[in-house]
């Protein structure tokens, strides 16, 4: 069984996909297969969605229609951060207040490894964040003050500068 587990964390890790779990040491990989190897942990990310993202994608959406005012932290209107950090919040998870802050939090992944409830920080200066909803689409506020929250694809963007996943 350890022998299957392995081989598959390879096949993943070729392939470039990641989850956040743990397998194990390259020397505790070493002992089940038979080979050597330095010791260190591999982490994988798969584009699996973590309960908590979904938690917090679901009540963002509640906000849909919502206007956009620059520093808005609800309930009537939104700003980018402020939005993340209330939705993340109905999942239990206390984000810091702006987007470069934020884009420090939970576990950096890879595009290929993107999910629904992963946050996506843009711009070389993490001035926006957004949540990722699935099919290429990023719900997020965005202006000018007065713009409706909503949907925008994610090849609107220029730049993603990290991905985050909590949870």
């Amino acid at each position: 069984m350890q022998n299957i587990r392995c081989r598959l964390v390879g096949v993943l890790c070729a392939l470039g996909l990641a989850t956040g779990v743990g397998v194990g040491t390259a020397a505790e990989v070493a002992a089940d297969t038979g080979s050597s190897g330095s010791s260190g942990s591999v982490e994988i990310y798969l584009p699996i969605p973590t309960p908590a993202g979904m938690q917090a994608l679901t009540a963002a959406m509640t906000q849909l229609g919502r206007p956009y005012e620059w520093g808005g932290t609800g309930p009537w209107s939104w700003d980018c951060s402020g939005l993340m950090q209330w939705a993340f919040s109905t999942a239990g998870i206390r984000l810091p207040r702006t987007s470069q802050e934020q884009a420090r939090v939970g576990h950096s992944i890879p595009l290929s490894a993107l999910a629904p409830g992963d946050l996506i920080v843009f711009y070389r200066d993490a001035s926006h964040i957004g949540i990722y909803a699935g099919f290429g689409q990023v719900f997020n506020a965005y202006g000018p003050n007065g713009a409706p929250i909503g949907f925008t694809p994610l090849n609107h963007w220029s730049h993603i500068k990290t991905i985050r996943r909590l949870g």
